[in-house]
């Protein structure tokens, strides 16, 4: 295999595997609305959950590429896979309790965009890392997390429900990511 074909695999997998959270609360928040306003939480939460993921995204690719950070981007993401291993392999999942005032659209709006942003950084941090230098193959991880988020986020979770050992080789994918970081920083600085 080549290593952009490894590279895809790994975003696809890690998208897969970190792309669910967010639109679960997505889900959570609107849920708290009538139909109508509901569909405008979703569409503007998800268009500015969208713009700030596309900024941050490049943000961190750019400052993976300096050196003494991958070790700690490496070092994060290796949380994250302890996070993942104990919360979703261990079915130790809590219900996520998110206070939303639904009595004012913005708030609510402004509730998603927070949400999608806090809990990105794993999917970020991860796609970025694994695409190295790769834009093209970024670009690619960013638009599928970005559309896992929006449009299949009920169907991924049942997948993972379903077929546990997605979330292992997601699990196994963020954990090479993390270790290839840690293993560039540490190569420049022996």
């Amino acid at each position: 295999m080549t290593e952009q074909l490894i590279i895809l695999i790994e975003i696809i997998l890690i998208d897969l595997v970190l792309a669910g959270d967010n639109a679960i609360i997505i889900g959570m928040v609107a849920s708290k609305f009538e139909d109508s306003n509901r569909k405008k939480i979703i569409f503007w939460g998800i268009g500015g959950a969208v713009v700030l993921r596309i900024f941050f995204t490049f943000i961190t690719a750019y400052l993976l590429q300096i050196s003494g950070l991958r070790l700690i981007g490496g070092i994060l993401l290796l949380y994250i896979c302890y996070k993942l291993y104990r919360d979703v392999i261990q079915n130790k999942i809590e219900e996520k309790k998110i206070e939303v005032d639904n009595s004012n659209l913005k708030k609510a709006i402004f509730t998603v965009i927070l949400a999608d942003v806090t809990m990105s950084l794993d999917n970020v941090l991860g796609v970025a890392g694994a695409a190295k230098d790769h834009y093209m193959l970024l670009a690619f991880g960013l638009g599928l997390s970005i559309l896992l988020m929006a449009f299949a986020a009920n169907y991924t979770a049942k997948l993972i429900k379903k077929y546990s050992w997605i979330s292992w080789v997601g699990l196994i994918a963020i954990l090479l990511v993390a270790f290839q970081l840690i293993y560039e920083d540490l190569k420049l600085l022996i």
